[in-house]
């Protein structure tokens, strides 16, 4: 049997992996219409991985008119629910049996370790749809409490065609949490990835056929935002757009429907999230652990990041010690080695954004206590160190904008209103944590801030079970939980007179 845990091993399977790089309509894979490509990049070494379909309008609307087909005519939209489930169960089974080609394959096209891939992207994917799949015939509709005269039923219907659009930092997982309560509810799906991670999503399109869904209901187009994404936001027969991604394109997404055909818009944005420690808690070590995983992790390339250490000036400098040290044990490695905490940055964009953060933490005036610097330059990767500022203030950019990389801001506070007020003090309101001993205290501040979920002594808890997504400028509506179901239904009132 092969060693899957070494390094080598890994690296000798990825050399013999096939990918799938054209677009995926009508069940089958085609090229571009153009015929152009586009080179796909390792974030480990600077190398091309391979020339994907780059498609445009007209792959476009190929997609949606193979969407717009499978769903009028009821192949999917009028299966019932129960054989839905069946399908998407074995769609999740699939998942889990191509395991380690698609952790690989996330590994190689994103640059995360392979250890996060195997053991938390693919199997949270997998979980995802058949969560959705096991959901969807337990969800019933509704009779209102009309008059004895009437009968008013309210029923779900879904709402026609998705457009998907996700991100490259969590390429597979944020698909997943789009494709599940999308198809558990008869939608059609045309997904589009970024185009700097879009391989695992062109592969399990081959795999959600061969699980029986039906030919049309999920295409798969690869592309760049500005010529894919923006006609598939446009597009008049598109019902709907689910995206994650940066605030900024989340406001085009808003204006591309206005220009359109008024499709609702759902978006999972931006985050500064705080994560509040008072002078009380329980467990520094355990508190500063999560601080270190809840910035480090994924490289920092997380919405949820909890980029800002809002802090007790009476613990700051213990606290800030051990994040330190645990930051120092977690120097960027190869992702293909299974010991690697932190992997590379997807790109040399992203590696030069965060670089030019840092670079504005140090003009501004923050005191850097950790790292600072690229890393393993001498392999052509996009590697920075873990990154930690102190004295950081609340005008200074590092504060403020989303960094999407490891680095760290440490605000102090004094007392309970200072903390919530810097807290709240951005335009982002996605996740947040109090840390504390005091009950009283953890549910006023709770309430007080403005985001979406409140961790209380703990950071980035998840479970499919409850929602996510945020408030102000993170975004609207909710992924996960049975709320997602609400995205991807309309609801229809159907009145009957009972006097005659």
């Amino acid at each position: 049997m092969t060693d899957k845990s070494s390094s080598r091993s890994w690296h000798q399977r990825a050399e013999s992996l096939a990918f799938r790089t054209q677009a995926f309509i009508e069940g089958r894979y085609v090229d571009a219409a153009s015929g152009e490509t586009f080179d796909c990049i390792n974030p480990a070494d600077g190398r091309s991985l391979a020339a994907v379909a780059s498609c445009d309008a007209p792959d476009v609307e190929a997609a949606v008119a193979s969407a717009r087909r499978a769903f009028d005519d009821g192949r999917w939209s009028r299966t019932p629910p129960v054989a839905r489930k069946r399908v998407l169960r074995r769609f999740a089974e699939l998942l889990r049996e191509h395991r380690d080609e698609l952790a690989l394959t996330e590994t190689l096209d994103m640059g995360k370790p392979i250890s996060d891939s195997l053991a938390v992207d693919i199997p949270g994917a997998a979980r995802c749809i058949e969560w959705y799949a096991e959901a969807i015939d337990k969800v019933y509709d509704e009779v209102a409490p009309t008059s004895h005269t009437t009968l008013a039923t309210i029923t779900r219907e879904p709402v026609g065609v998705v457009g998907a659009i996700v991100p490259w930092n969590f390429p597979l997982l944020m698909a997943s949490w789009k494709l599940g309560p999308a198809l558990a509810t008869g939608n059609s799906v045309v997904l589009k990835p970024s185009e700097k991670s879009p391989l695992t999503a062109l592969r399990v399109a081959e795999l959600a056929v061969e699980a029986g869904l039906p030919p049309g209901v999920l295409n798969v187009v690869p592309g760049f935002g500005h010529t894919a994404g923006e006609a598939l936001a446009l597009h008049m027969d598109v019902d709907c757009i689910a995206f994650t991604g940066s605030t900024r394109i989340g406001k085009r997404m808003l204006e591309y429907s206005g220009r359109s055909n008024m499709k609702r818009v759902w978006l999972e944005c931006g985050g500064k999230s705080p994560n509040i420690v008072f002078a009380d808690v329980a467990d520094l070590e355990r508190a500063a652990a999560a601080a270190a995983a809840g910035i480090f992790y994924n490289q920092g390339e997380m919405c949820s990041a909890a980029s800002r250490l809002v802090v007790h000036e009476s613990v700051r400098e213990a606290m800030l010690e051990k994040i330190v040290a645990v930051g120092r044990q977690m120097a960027p490695g190869d992702p293909l080695d299974p010991s690697t905490r932190l992997g590379a940055l997807v790109d040399r964009g992203q590696l030069e954004t965060v670089t030019g953060y840092i670079e504005a933490g140090r003009s501004d005036g923050a005191t850097l206590r950790l790292g600072g610097s690229r890393a393993r330059e001498e392999t052509g990767g996009f590697y920075v160190e873990p990154t930690v500022f102190d004295g950081v203030r609340m005008d200074m950019r590092i504060a403020q904008e989303e960094i999407f990389g490891p680095v760290l801001s440490v605000i102090s506070f004094r007392d309970e209103e200072e903390a919530v007020r810097i807290a709240n003090g951005v335009m982002y309101g996605l996740v947040s944590a109090v840390w504390t001993r005091d009950i009283t205290i953890a549910h006023r501040v709770a309430r007080a801030i403005r985001a979406g979920t409140v961790y209380v002594n703990c950071y980035d808890a998840d479970d499919i079970t409850v929602p996510f997504g945020g408030f102000k400028q993170s975004g609207n509506g909710r992924d996960k939980s049975l709320h997602a179901l609400d995205k991807y239904t309309e609801l229809k009132t159907t009145w009957i007179d009972l006097s005659a």
